[in-house]
């Protein structure tokens, strides 16, 4: 079979043992299975988000913080059974849903995982973390199994995607990808304890010295999307991996930079979102696959 589960089409045949451009096989990887507290409030609450991290990526961030799971290939295999047992164990544990990160590549087998464990009681909401650089197919695929979408719409200026994180067409893929979620899910519906049940939530990483295409993406959410869309504007890039080698990028988000585009989603009309505080940018925050 040869894969096109993702927009690079790469034609590999995975359970031949085949790698295309996100270097995944035929057996799902993940990194860590754990109860995760530093996600948007209405994700983590009081009792955490059950949070599954998988091994590998179809981009090539070169600042990404978890570049020893995403570019390294840190973890451990998984069948679909242990996979769908796993999400049964998080629940168990009183988490408020179960968050997938960086799922795509490994969409038909958690597709299958999902069924088995939603047939062995599995009801809480499942979250799909992704970079959005998905198919529409794919989305509508995940249409009976997943509640609420969290995608992280990275680029405006497809030159920018490229140079940092090696992909072409990256916005008009990612953004159809994103309008087709919304057709899905709608937005965000909370229960009492303001814990999200359904919905889109569109992130955004700022990046140095990148501020008018953050404004850029701000505007078409508010072209394209109600005005009431949930945003999440994140400030906590700190310059990991291979920024070192991107002198415009090898330093952590200015205040004022990131002021300037929460000051724009106001300005355009946005309703929505959740914002951060400059001790986001810790690497307090970033989960420790390696000890």
């Amino acid at each position: 079979m040869k894969c096109r589960i993702c927009p690079h089409e790469c034609k590999v045949n995975r359970k031949q043992g085949e790698k295309g451009f996100c270097k995944a096989g035929e057996n799902v990887v993940i990194a860590n299975a754990s109860i995760h507290r530093w996600e948007e409030p209405c994700i983590s609450g009081n009792n955490g988000s059950g949070t599954v991290f998988f091994t590998g990526c179809n981009l090539r961030c070169v600042f990404c913080q978890n570049y020893t799971i995403s570019q390294e290939g840190y973890g451990k295999p998984i069948t679909v059974e242990k996979l769908a047992k796993t999400f049964i164990k998080l629940q168990g544990k009183g988490v408020h849903n179960i968050n997938l990160v960086t799922p795509t590549i490994y969409a038909p087998q958690i597709i299958e995982a999902l069924n088995m464990a939603k047939e062995e009681g599995l009801n809480i909401p499942v979250i799909w973390n992704s970079n959005a650089y998905e198919s529409v197919e794919m989305v509508k695929n995940l249409s009976e199994l997943v509640d609420v979408f969290l995608p992280d719409l990275k680029y405006f200026d497809d030159n920018i995607a490229k140079r940092y994180s090696k992909v072409k067409n990256y916005f008009s893929i990612a953004s159809k990808a994103i309008l087709q979620m919304y057709s899905q899910v709608g937005n965000p519906i909370f229960n009492k304890k303001g814990i999200i049940q359904r919905g889109l939530i569109i992130r955004h990483l700022v990046l140095p010295g990148q501020k008018e295409d953050s404004k850029k993406i701000l505007s078409w959410i508010s072209e394209n999307l109600p005005k009431d869309i949930y945003i999440s504007i994140m400030s906590q890039y700190i310059p990991y991996y291979r920024a070192s080698e991107y002198p415009e990028i090898n330093r952590k988000l200015y205040q004022r930079e990131y002021e300037d585009v929460v000051e724009h989603f106001f300005k355009i009309g946005l309703e929505n979102g959740f914002i951060q505080d400059e001790s986001a940018a810790s690497d307090e925050f970033i989960p420790k696959f390696k000890e």
